[in-house]
């Protein structure tokens, strides 16, 4: 087999192109298959475990605002700002060096260990400075998390056409991170428990799993091809050039006709499942006080119908890879729009109906919907993007994607909180104004999002033939 045909398979790797190194990547041994899932697995659980820290806040909202005596728009920068800028800071460069150093797993390892313990301080706060200055050192912590992951898990699925389905695993994470979030504060309610013992409880927690990570994953991945290959084959061997090679990264980022509007439709899409994420538990609460178990078929519904379409999508995206590379986009245009329909339904719910039964009924229907259209997107999209990176530096390139896609989506509970600065959060009026702003801010950032990613295919179909010659006949099919 020639070099031209080994991209064709998806097979090769970027700096061991001798024969046996592509078998073994063909025919991985069974231990290999085995180090491979549990890897996953515990990238799984790394990413999950950021997500939880994340969003366990909003099932907690009224008793930790009340207890801190925090006003909506402290409850919003602790909710957008105060981890959205230090990720975004912090995720770059900590990205370049977790690439040159070949350290990725040390830098996860840490990573977990520093934001585990932020999250322990987090639940010992008695004043809003105390936990914002958790919630920022948390952000640190987490900065380098999901470019860290998503990087060493398209290394160790071997085949491009199953980075997605990897993905699509990886980004389970956020679904199963809310599911558990609702069941826990629907046990904490029930038994009278602080929402204190959460944080401390999962804060324990990750700084055990940093320990396991870095003694079951022993060994860094190495770092396979995909597409993007010209920047990596000319004066750059494995141990030169690494400064060249930086600007070249740099350079590349800048000069991909996809990347800068591929961002922002990422990141107006982010911005309105944070906002989704954040405020809805809170908002059917006060919709449907009298429903007891609400917060716990909510996180059921998010967390099953949440992680089964996130896997949907990576293994749709994988089947039809030999037909087309731009699954993911087809998907996230037509699912956007699909889902406003939904989340608009969900919102007003009661109205619709006019009694509480049936309004919790067609909730949760609209719910589920509205994840079984939306969700579809997050790990094939990402997955995509990562492909088309350097191979060597793609760590670095993603966290350049991903820090903006974070400063972006900060700012949407900052934009909640402005509008509902002053208002009591027990009153009326805070569900009124936070029902028409949910109606807005969610649907807007879907429908924007879609045409965004819509615009983007031609882009990524030319960002793909720009590759050197001996790969564009791997990527002719890129129509369906």
């Amino acid at each position: 087999m020639g070099k031209s045909e080994l991209y064709q398979s998806g097979m090769a790797l970027p700096y061991s192109p001798n024969s046996s190194v592509q078998r073994d990547a063909r025919n991985p041994s069974y231990l290999s298959q085995v180090y491979t899932i549990i890897s996953v697995a515990l990238l799984f659980t790394a990413f999950f475990l950021a997500q939880y820290d994340r969003f366990i806040l909003s099932y907690f909202q009224l008793p930790l605002t009340t207890e801190l005596n925090i006003s909506s728009s402290e409850y919003a920068i602790l909710s957008g700002y105060a981890t959205g800028i230090s990720f975004a800071i912090l995720s770059i460069p900590l990205a370049s060096i977790a690439d040159r150093s070949k350290a990725r797993l040390w830098i996860l390892t840490l990573s977990i260990a520093w934001w585990s313990l932020s999250v322990v301080f987090q639940g010992l706060a008695h004043n809003y400075w105390q936990i914002a200055t958790a919630r920022v050192s948390m952000g640190i912590g987490q900065s380098a998390v999901e470019a860290l992951t998503v990087s060493l898990i398209s290394d160790l699925m071997g085949p491009r056409r199953y980075v997605s389905t990897g993905e699509g695993v990886l980004y389970m994470g956020i679904y199963v991170g809310e599911a558990i979030s609702g069941q826990i504060s629907t046990v904490f309610r029930r038994t009278g428990t602080s929402w204190r013992w959460a944080l401390k409880g999962v804060g324990i927690f990750g700084i055990g799993l940093a320990i396991v990570i870095r003694v079951v994953m022993w060994k860094e991945p190495r770092r396979r091809d995909a597409i993007a290959r010209s920047l990596t084959d000319e004066g750059e061997g494995e141990g030169n050039g690494q400064g060249t090679s930086f600007r070249n990264t740099l350079n590349y980022v800048i000069s991909m006709r996809s990347f800068w509007l591929y961002t922002l439709a990422a990141g107006v899409r982010t911005l309105s499942g944070v906002v989704f994420g954040y405020y809805m538990p809170g908002y059917l609460q006060q919709l449907y006080p009298e429903t007891k178990n609400l917060t716990s078929v909510y996180g059921i519904i998010v967390g099953v119908v949440g992680s089964a379409t996130s896997l949907s999508g990576g293994l749709v995206t994988s089947a039809l890879w030999p037909k087309t590379k731009l699954t993911p986009l087809y998907l996230v245009s037509a699912g956007g729009v699909l889902s406003s329909v939904f989340v608009i339904l969900m919102v007003f719910s009661r109205e619709l109906v006019g009694d509480k039964e049936s309004g919790v009924k067609v909730l949760y229907g609209t719910l589920a919907a509205a994840y079984v259209t939306a969700e579809l997107w997050l790990g094939p999209v990402n997955g995509l993007l990562v492909i088309l990176f350097p191979p060597k530096y793609k760590t670095f390139a993603f966290s350049i994607y991903s820090a903006i896609v974070v400063l972006i989506y900060s700012s949407g509970p900052e934009i909640v909180g402005l509008a509902l600065d002053g208002v009591n959060p027990d009153s009326e009026n805070y569900a009124q104004s936070l029902k028409i702003i949910l109606a807005v801010i969610i649907p807007l950032g879907y429908i924007l999002s879609s045409i965004g990613f819509a615009l983007c295919i031609p882009l990524v179909k030319a960002d793909i033939k720009r590759q050197r010659p001996e790969f564009k006949s791997s990527t002719a099919s890129l129509n369906p």
